[in-house]
């Protein structure tokens, strides 16, 4: 466990070739779960907890680590599980990450282990088991499914993220050039997706989804084997970067390596903090980086860009 705990900042160093490292843990029962390593700051044991007034139980308390005051979330019982009741807390360990400029700790039962792997073994949720659930994908390992959860959910259900694009960003005259284009959003995470749809629709764009990197990417080389000029056709591509079966900056890379579509304007995306990002936008060719979610933020960064054609 020890060793654990020491090298999780180190290694969220790796260099993404469409491979990750999964920080695998356990909740309530025998189940394994998984959560990308680049996500997480660090794991300790839980300390004391100080009580905090609240709507929801499935906020803890607050920890302070490392001169930080951090929110503490229990992940079963935020996934509809039983809480960890209070006395068996100091027991438990915490996950402390980044997510959406947002630092917050997950209160879990047992932390397992670092599995390397590769994008594309991790797999979407079958479709039959419906959009009303807390997974993003699966992955099978030691003839067991890891189940990796969709914190982005979790989060948006606790902190609602308001999806209206305000007007000093977006006027009537921004609208209206809007209307004229079409943009594509790539993004493993269902509210991601709809949180990006409704904001850039509300915008007037015509938006065309995808759920991963593979599905972008077979969308994209159909369009471009049947000779359409993906460049012209879509105002840009807006990817996440952590996806199953392939990752945004594998995707990046494909494109850039196209020649029939490597003008084609990409911005990253993530929940991910850091520098480390800035650094591999620009290695795999994309021309700029969004940390996520803000409607504003998104709507400047697709403003920017039709001005920068009106331009031309």
């Amino acid at each position: 466990m020890s060793g654990i705990l020491d090298s999780v900042n180190l290694r969220t160093q790796m260099v993404g070739q469409n491979r990750l490292e999964l920080l695998l843990f356990s909740l309530e029962t025998s189940q394994r779960y998984g959560i990308n390593v680049f996500k997480v700051r660090e794991v300790l044991q839980c300390p004391e907890l100080t009580e905090v007034p609240r709507k929801t139980s499935v906020i803890k308390g607050m920890a302070h680590i490392r001169g930080e005051t951090i929110p503490v979330l229990d992940l079963s019982e935020a996934i509809g599980r039983n809480p960890v009741p209070a006395d068996e807390e100091r027991s438990c360990f915490l996950i402390v990450a980044e997510y959406n400029k947002r630092t917050l700790a997950f209160l879990v039962r047992k932390v397992d282990r670092i599995l390397n792997t590769n994008w594309d073994q991790i797999m979407a949720p079958p479709a039959e088991i419906g959009s009303d659930n807390y997974l993003t994908a699966v992955f099978e390992y030691e003839n067991k499914l890891i189940e990796i959860i969709d914190v982005e959910q979790i989060l948006a259900d606790i902190y609602p993220t308001p999806t209206e694009v305000s007007t000093e960003v977006a006027n009537e005259d921004v609208r209206q050039v809007a209307r004229q284009h079409h943009i594509m959003i790539c993004d493993d995470s269902q509210v991601a997706r709809h949180q990006m749809q409704r904001s850039l629709e509300s915008l007037g764009l015509r938006v065309t989804v995808a759920k991963n990197g593979r599905q972008a990417w077979n969308l994209l080389k159909d369009m471009a084997d049947r000779g359409v000029d993906v460049t012209e056709y879509f105002l840009m591509l807006i990817s996440d970067i952590e996806m199953p079966e392939m990752d945004g900056y594998t995707l990046t890379s494909m494109i850039k390596s196209d020649t029939r579509m490597q003008n084609m304007h990409v911005i990253l995306h993530t929940s991910l903090s850091g520098g480390f990002n800035v650094s591999m936008v620009k290695k795999v060719g994309a021309d700029g980086f969004l940390a996520k979610f803000n409607a504003d933020d998104l709507a400047s960064v697709v403003v920017k860009r039709m001005q920068s054609l009106e331009k031309h």
